[in-house]
């Protein structure tokens, strides 16, 4: 029996799940719900989510509506007569009334081993707290953040080098086809569903540009987990002569031989070409972009600028 499924998602980690869920055979997508276009770029133009693109190419049908609620929104969702929705990072936490519309209710995918990192940034947070693995749930939905029975999970180690963007497109990969399976043994029942731990949760709040700002006083490891996590949105950043300085890549150093303050730049470091003394260890940067010029690597970096051995980073 073929399966009608509502996707609601919108960024570009909900892309393989859809598309999962379009190649497989035993399941339609009938309707997509994304958010509405957005101006983006320089020149501020409409532009559609990466759902959105996805559902036109396969002729389904767009729902985008400012808030997902209202008898307009309701009777939408219920013209698809969906036996299931799945969720994807859609953008809004939705209502009870929402989530009952299927016969069969309303499935998440979500980007962390749950009860670990309920919330918003679930991959920077792993990242963030120095995590050896993450991965991926699937879960039944209820009107809590993240706070569903759970129906699978499947595990991603998270390498020493892997930013934000990296993890991001890992996880993604995993999602579509674990997705696919764990509903066909949720519709047999094969799979039965698990009621999180709640005394194990731990949260993972929304993330502003301000978090990216560096506090020299921590040390090497957490501002290279800092670094990572916010790589590439929303970046971090120090203060260098009155600009902006962003980091996007480097390594932590262990050791401070030439006994350098929190925030102080060295460029006569055996090391490495640049390192910043830290709270514990050195950070030695390798991709730096000041305000108003591209990113670059370091050496390119340091040719182009003047004064900054010695200098103190704010």
């Amino acid at each position: 029996m073929t399966r009608r499924v509502v996707f609601m998602g919108t960024p570009d980690f909900a892309v393989p799940a859809l598309q999962a869920l379009i190649e497989a055979p035993d399941f339609n997508v009938v309707g997509v719900v994304t958010q509405p276009d957005r101006p983006a770029g320089r020149g501020k133009q409409l532009q559609q989510s990466p759902i959105k693109q996805l559902a036109l190419q396969h002729n389904i049908e767009v729902f985008q509506p400012e808030k997902l609620r209202g008898a307009e929104v309701m009777a939408k969702l219920r013209s698809w007569y969906p036996h299931l929705q799945v969720v994807a990072a859609y953008g809004q936490i939705l209502k009870q009334a929402v989530l009952d519309v299927p016969e069969f209710g309303s499935i998440n995918v979500h980007a962390s081993l749950l009860p670990r990192w309920r919330g918003a940034a679930p991959i920077q947070a792993s990242i963030l707290a120095g995590d050896a693995v993450t991965g991926i749930t699937i879960m039944q939905m209820d009107a809590g953040l993240d706070t569903g029975p759970m129906l699978s999970q499947e595990q991603v180690e998270i390498l020493p080098y892997d930013t934000g963007e990296t993890l991001h497109n890992k996880l993604a990969t995993v999602g579509g086809p674990l997705l696919v399976n764990t509903l066909r043994g949720f519709l047999n029942h094969d799979i039965l569903p698990q009621q999180q731990d709640d005394a194990r949760s731990t949260y993972a709040p929304r993330i502003n540009k301000e978090d990216g700002k560096i506090n020299w006083a921590d040390s090497a490891i957490v501002i290279d987990r800092r670094v990572r996590a916010f790589n590439p949105w929303p970046s971090t950043f120090t203060t260098f002569n009155g600009q902006i300085l962003k980091l996007h890549l480097g390594l932590p150093l262990a050791g401070n031989p030439k006994h350098l303050k929190a925030g102080q730049v060295s460029i006569h470091d055996s090391d490495a070409p640049l390192v910043i003394g830290t709270g514990d260890g050195r950070y030695a940067p390798s991709r730096l972009q000041l305000e108003g010029r591209k990113a670059m690597g370091v050496m390119d970096f340091l040719n182009g600028v003047a004064d900054i051995d010695g200098a103190m980073l704010e």
